[in-house]
């Protein structure tokens, strides 16, 4: 008898982790929440626990329940952006201006091929530019004016304007060269 039910909590067991929903969204979401300081509060809608990122604040999906948008401007949040915010593949829009970001942009933003926006001006952000961000053909606005970023605008990056990108701005840096 003990055998039996042993074999029915293994049988429930392993249906229910196969039914679990592993949403890398909602965990790209969570680790750039780890890497803040939110002194508004604006980030209290995300709970990781729930799984789903379409009903947190701040965070705009499409039909098919993908994360789009990114609108965290202008919050006071301090902290870095975490390599993960590369995992949303179906990103448009990201807005993370007018805050007190540091450190470097993640090369791995470079995957997110369908970005339209990137609007990280008015930071703290730190190091050079990432070739990578050479990779977003379909973008049409990067903004990364008012940074402390070194170095050069890539050829790459700068080759986007031949594309669909209308607007570059890198000024008030510390970079060398021209965009």
């Amino acid at each position: 008898m003990a055998s039996q039910f042993l074999v029915h909590f293994l049988f429930v067991f392993a249906v229910a982790i196969s039914t679990v929903k592993c949403n890398r969204e909602a965990d790209a979401l969570s680790a750039l929440k780890n890497a803040l300081v939110d002194p508004k509060g604006v980030l209290q809608s995300w709970d990781a626990t729930l799984g789903d990122p379409c009903s947190w604040f701040h965070v705009t999906c499409n039909g098919d329940s993908k994360v789009t948008r990114l609108d965290l401007g202008n919050y006071g949040l301090q902290g870095s952006l975490v390599p993960q915010l590369g995992s949303l593949g179906n990103l448009q829009y990201l807005e993370i201006h007018s805050n007190q970001i540091n450190g470097s942009i993640p090369v791995e933003l470079g995957n997110l091929s369908n970005l339209l926006s990137l609007d990280l001006y008015k930071n703290q952000l730190s190091g050079s530019i990432p070739d990578s961000l050479g990779n977003l053909k379909a973008l049409r606005f990067m903004r990364l004016n008012d940074n402390l970023l070194t170095g050069t605008v890539p050829e790459s990056v700068k080759a986007l304007k031949r594309g669909n990108l209308r607007i570059l701005n890198v000024t008030n840096n510390h970079l060398s060269g021209s965009a």
